[in-house]
């Protein structure tokens, strides 16, 4: 078990091992659940949307689908520096 202290100002700063559990890194979020018998609850919060929700996300409307060709070709051009 670990013991934390609470600053003048009510916060409260999760050492590196028990953020390293958690599997949080700098600048991702937390989530606390207040439970019975007053105890919390400490999870990383964890995005809820699926891969699908992805698919044709870059899709032009009324626009045919590119080949894997064309796509290699605008990635190179990319690559290279040109538009």
């Amino acid at each position: 078990m670990s013991t934390l202290t609470v600053t003048a100002k009510g916060q409260v700063t999760l050492r590196k091992d028990l953020l390293k559990h958690l599997g949080i890194n700098p600048g991702e979020k937390i989530t606390v659940d207040k439970l019975p018998d007053g105890r919390i609850e400490v999870k990383a919060a964890r995005p809820t949307g699926k891969i699908s929700d992805a698919f044709g996300f870059l899709k032009k409307k009324n626009a045919r689908p590119l080949s894997i060709e064309e796509m290699n070709e605008i990635a190179a051009r990319g690559w290279a520096g040109k538009r």
